[in-house]
């Protein structure tokens, strides 16, 4: 359904920048909340229910300790009754690094002349793909940078190639994209391959921060990447990615950018982002960044938490940029997704060297190198459910259709099903004798959570994977 200013009897807002500096830094400024208006967001969070941006800024600047202590457990108690103790999992792969585009932070800028180019051809497509599935991986991001070689007919080529490629009993279920802004024509051809999750960040919502960090190439517009995913609404793709680069500008304007395109989208298609990234500055070649908003640990994990209470029913996204202790202490404040296994560097899935990471050839550096099995061990020994479940996109409880299931609550009775069941899958055919060994446990231990007509109906489904069937979900 698509909404029309008819329908909406309001002005049309679609596709029309939508971020006001001067009302963000007037909330940040002026919003001086006492103890029991924090209380009152987060009972209405926990009611789940999506909050305001006056609202988000209480959070926002609550500096109190013991608040901020509750806000964390706040987002500790809503990811629980939401999303329960499951944790998805995914990989990024890099298909090129080439690039038009100028933007100080990133090691693929055009005026990095350092930079090894590469556009990894099908061939080599296939043997990357066919090595993460060898590692049980069943959820990728492409990633491409701007340039005129990734169109839209190629991202589309690229995606259907991927989604082909089978080996073994390893196969990739679900294909999302990290790529430049497209026009409606275009996000309707990448869209028709069959994508999941159309993931573009805004970088900083700040338009003058924004000026000064893109310094040429397309990506400059600043009003053009605002409205990227309004286009891809009226293509057709009601399940996108927002984010924002924390580190380029203060942690608490972003914070209150995201909710408001949340908020944005929410208010003129009736569906909000399916996802919403944060990833903080790290390591790249010829980095140039303003140093005063260096995003530290503690706000950090703040931000996650109050935008786990701001945005209930939104994917929270945790990359490997963050070390593995830090993963672990904020994963508890809300998020839903991680990668595990990643190597940035283009080619470096199939190539069996072990190197340093070459920031030559590479976006930023990564702090967890961790292998996806010992990533799925510690989850496990840490009582989540890592999970490769795609169910909800391939049954079409996606966009609107996903709010209808998950704002009741509804879709508990597929999640954590569908969890135990691609977690069966792995432990069958990839986990080594000690991660299988813990991993059923995890299994049992959560099946007994489950009604006693889905716990039954898992437990045939866990059978018949067992005796060599795949793919099988609620």
């Amino acid at each position: 359904m698509r909404f029309t200013p008819e329908k909406l009897s309001i002005p049309d807002l679609r596709m029309q920048p939508f971020i006001d500096p001067d009302e963000i830094w007037d909330l940040i400024n002026n919003t001086k909340p006492d103890k029991s208006q924090v209380r009152d967001v987060i009972s209405k969070s926990l009611s789940k229910k999506r909050l305001t941006l006056k609202e988000t800024a209480v959070l926002v600047n609550a500096s109190d300790p013991d608040l901020i202590e509750e806000i964390k457990e706040g987002a500790r108690e809503l990811k629980k009754r939401v999303y329960g103790n499951r944790i998805v999992l995914f990989a990024p792969l890099y298909i090129g690094n080439k690039c038009t585009n100028n933007c100080q932070y990133c090691g693929f800028r055009i005026s990095n002349k350092e930079a090894v180019r590469k556009t990894l051809t099908d061939e080599e497509i296939i043997k990357e793909v066919e090595a993460l599935e060898d590692n049980g991986q069943k959820r990728l991001i492409l990633v491409y940078g701007e340039h005129p070689e990734y169109s839209a007919d190629y991202i589309a080529h690229t995606v259907r190639l991927v989604y082909g490629i089978k080996k073994g009993n390893g196969e990739i279920r679900r294909v999302n994209i990290n790529a430049a802004p497209l026009d409606i024509e275009g996000f309707r051809k990448v869209g028709e391959a069959g994508i999941g999750t159309y993931q573009i960040f805004q970088e900083t919502y700040h338009p003058e921060a924004y000026k000064w960090y893109h310094l040429g190439g397309k990506k400059k517009d600043y009003a053009w990447r605002l409205t990227a995913l309004d286009r891809a609404q009226e293509a057709g793709i009601d399940d996108v990615g927002i984010g924002a680069l924390f580190g380029l500008y203060d942690w608490r304007f972003e914070v209150l950018g995201l909710v408001r395109h949340a908020n944005h989208l929410e208010a003129c298609y009736n569906v909000g982002p399916h996802t919403i990234s944060f990833p903080r500055i790290k390591d790249a070649l010829q980095l140039k960044i303003n140093p005063q908003y260096q995003t530290n640990d503690d706000e950090f994990a703040r931000l996650i938490a109050i935008l786990r209470l701001a945005v209930p029913y939104t994917g929270l996204i945790l990359t490997a940029r963050e070390a593995p202790d830090l993963r672990r202490e904020v994963m508890q404040y809300g998020v839903s997704q991680i990668d595990g296994g990643t190597k940035l560097e283009l080619g470096s899935y199939s190539e069996s060297k072990n190197e340093e990471q070459n920031l030559n050839r590479e976006q930023f550096r990564i702090n967890d190198s961790r292998s996806l099995g010992e990533v799925i061990d510690e989850l496990l020994t840490l009582d989540y459910i890592p999970s490769f479940c795609t169910s909800c996109y391939r049954m079409g409880r996606t966009g609107e259709h996903f709010m209808e299931f998950s704002v009741p609550g509804f879709i508990k009775r597929f999640c954590t099903p569908n969890a135990i069941l691609t977690l069966s899958e792995y432990l069958c055919d990839y986990a080594t004798e000690e991660i299988a060994e813990k991993g059923w446990k995890v299994v049992e231990k959560n099946l007994a959570t489950l009604d006693t007509n889905v716990m039954q109906k898992t437990r045939e489904k866990i059978e018949r994977i067992k005796k060599g069937e795949r793919d099988i979900y609620f």
